[in-house]
């Protein structure tokens, strides 16, 4: 399992060590951690496992600890970032991913990283789904996996300005395809997918909008022929009014806050990010940097158990 420190001035480092430490997630997986090694070196856990680099990685036979930077004291303050460990969160990111394409680890799973710090460090990072998109040269798509719901996301790190533009019915069929081929062995059959209209109400219609008339519907019938369980447009405050009798596997967000929101507050410690339509799976916790309460040790643990725990039963399904 690769896993990606994250903002070394986040909560990043102090939810792996936590989350490692406990032995059902031991039992579950090999880890190999890409980080910076003084910070690593703060965590008793990691003083056991053996030590790499980038170049001197091989395939793990038991935990590591892969060192990519030796960041000054200054760059590694709990609470504080700064541009030296934006550079450090994205290269810890690149070199986990450059680990999977070379067959040295089975899946990922990444740490928090602040979008803002990597950009200020002067790389443009929209976010990791993008980055694993472009490195693995396949077309991907965001789910939030929780215990009540699935939220996949037709529209990732993008303004409200651009979805009439983004949503295409071509898009929006191969995303359906895409949700269906990779939940089909999850759920044992085809699962039922709910689309959600982008407007109030789904539209009304077309009263309160073109999009569902024009793009949505056009979309899940093209699914349903080639034999998607797709069904919509579905207006979202209805379907989520009722978390606990969602009829369906999976639900597809039309942007990014109409999903996260609803699954976020439905079970937020236990909903992890899985990257669909990647050779190798990714996951990580739902949740940011939190540079409020890093190193102040009031950080959960769970979300990160249950992201490496997705991760390794994702890998084990294959």
């Amino acid at each position: 399992m690769g896993i990606s420190l994250g903002d070394v001035s986040g909560i990043g480092p102090e939810v792996t060590a936590a989350a490692l430490a406990l032995p059902r997630v031991r039992q579950a997986l090999v880890p190999v951690v890409f980080g910076d090694g003084p910070t690593l070196a703060r965590f008793p856990v990691f003083g056991r496992y053996a030590r790499a680099t980038p170049q001197t990685l091989g395939r793990a036979t038991g935990p590591t600890v892969c060192v990519v930077t030796q960041l000054a004291e200054k760059d590694r303050v709990p609470g504080k970032p700064t541009r030296e460990g934006g550079r450090a969160q994205y290269a810890y990111v690149t070199a986990a991913i450059e680990a999977a394409r070379s067959g040295q680890v089975d899946a990922l799973c990444t740490a928090p990283v602040s979008k803002e710090g990597i950009s200020r460090a002067g790389i443009p990072f929209m976010g990791h789904t993008e980055v694993l998109a472009e490195a693995f040269g396949v077309e991907v798509m965001m789910m939030m996996d929780g215990p009540r719901v699935r939220v996949a996301l037709a529209t990732n790190h993008v303004p409200l300005s651009a979805l009439p533009r983004l949503l295409t019915v071509e898009g929006l069929t191969a995303q359906l395809k895409l949700l269906s081929r990779s939940l089909t062995p999850v759920v044992g059959r085809k699962p039922r997918i709910a689309v959600l209209g982008l407007n109030p109400h789904a539209g009304e219609g077309g009263l309160l909008g073109r999009e569902e008339v024009e793009v949505l519907t056009p979309a899940i019938r093209r699914a349903r022929a080639a034999r998607v369980d797709a069904h919509g447009p579905v207006p979202a405050d209805g379907l989520f009014a009722r978390p606990d009798a969602i009829p369906y596997d999976a639900v597809l967000a039309m942007y990014h806050d109409q999903g996260l929101i609803p699954a976020k507050a439905l079970d937020f410690e236990r909903t992890v990010n899985v990257t669909l339509g990647l050779p190798v799976p990714r996951t990580s916790p739902d949740h940011g940097t939190a540079y409020d309460i890093a190193g102040k040790g009031q950080a959960s643990r769970v979300p990160m158990v249950e992201a490496l725990l997705k991760a390794a039963q994702l890998a084990r399904r294959g």
